[in-house]
């Protein structure tokens, strides 16, 4: 098994986007299940809700606030799975909760070592 990332987008910045307190709740237990059924076949490995601040870098020492660059979508989380190929983390991706949002996205990216 190879771990993969699953990076998933969302608008995080638009308030009209956002949901109501009772629709989070029901989107955190899609989000619990989905996790729940990757764990229960040993392929959860770990991952991580990230917050709405941040620094963007960028070539010539630039820095903006806000981890957002010109799109309204932003990294707003990530696991890391393990899988036996590409396309078995692309099938466990296609399951993720966040995909029933409009304009949202989920990235799936393989982990690669880096020497150092």
């Amino acid at each position: 098994m190879e771990e993969y990332l699953i990076l998933m987008r969302l608008d995080l910045l638009t308030k009209e986007a956002q949901p109501s307190p009772e629709q989070l709740q029901v989107y955190m237990q899609w989000y619990q299940d989905w996790v729940g059924s990757i764990a229960a076949r040993n392929q959860f490995v770990g991952g991580k809700g990230l917050s709405t601040e941040g620094r963007v870098l960028k070539p010539g020492q630039l820095m903006t606030d806000g981890p957002f660059v010109e799109i309204k979508e932003s990294l707003a989380g990530f696991i890391t799975i393990k899988a036996k190929d590409f396309d078995d983390a692309v099938a466990i991706a296609k399951e993720c909760p966040i995909l029933k949002g409009d304009g949202n996205s989920v990235e799936v990216r393989k982990v690669v070592s880096v020497r150092t």
